[in-house]
């Protein structure tokens, strides 16, 4: 069982920064790859970055790849995904997730899930 926890979500003009932070319980956080996703009012819920176990490999839609970055800190537990740039294209609720088989942009291979962030970018 893997607890996820997210913060840093809030509202942000356009142009602006934000920085989501997700904090893992109940497994060896090193051993478990991680996603960001997010949902619109009336859209399904897509894809936004991944990172390896090690960090080493990364991910990114398109939509988000020169803005978006993720990162993790093994020792922390936890995961990062900093917004650049940001529009209002880029409001939903943020999800973190933990993928047991390893990197990947497909959110049915995700097992475990945060509760979500709201990220808000006014015009």
């Amino acid at each position: 069982q893997v607890q996820l926890v997210e913060s840093g979500g809030g509202l942000v003009q356009a142009g602006g920064s934000l920085r989501l932070s997700c904090a893992a319980s109940g497994r060896t956080f090193s051993s478990l790859a991680m996603g960001w996703f997010r949902q619109a009012p009336g859209k399904e819920r897509e894809f936004v970055a991944a990172i390896s176990r090690s960090g080493g490999s990364t991910l990114y839609a398109d939509s988000v790849k020169g803005r978006f970055t993720i990162s993790r800190d093994n020792a922390q537990k936890a995961v990062y995904l900093q917004m650049n740039s940001l529009n209002v294209e880029d409001t939903a609720v943020y999800y973190c997730a933990v993928d047991l088989s390893g990197i990947s942009t497909r959110s049915y291979e995700y097992d475990y899930w945060g509760q979500g962030a709201q990220v808000t970018v006014s015009s």
